[in-house]
């Protein structure tokens, strides 16, 4: 049973990670709905502006502060997923300890 847990979170590692380089790319893909809203209102007014002749930097900083808000969320879950994955690892190691220490020869 913990194997199978093991290896469910190493899928989700891999997929976390996948999610978290393709942010670091700028793709949209991995955001949730909340930040593809803030990149895509971002991305609207810094069209607009630059249609009437203006400066854009203020929605290209929205873009980016969106972006690294994605990439800290995913940072974050990617840490819990190895400490939740290294807690398995540390309660099957016991109980395969106790497994063998229980043995009378």
């Amino acid at each position: 049973m913990a194997n199978s847990d093991i290896r469910r979170l190493d899928r989700e590692i891999q997929q976390t990670q996948k999610k978290l380089e393709a942010v670091r790319r700028g793709e949209w893909w991995p955001l949730n709905g909340s930040e593809r809203r803030a990149m895509a209102r971002a991305l609207a007014a810094g069209a607009y502006r630059a249609s009437r002749g203006r400066s854009t930097s203020h929605a290209e900083e929205r873009m980016d502060t969106t972006g690294s808000a994605a990439e800290m969320r995913l940072n974050a879950e990617l840490t819990a997923l190895h400490s939740e994955r290294q807690r398995l690892i540390t309660e099957a190691a016991r109980a395969k300890a106790a497994k063998k220490s229980s043995r009378w020869f």
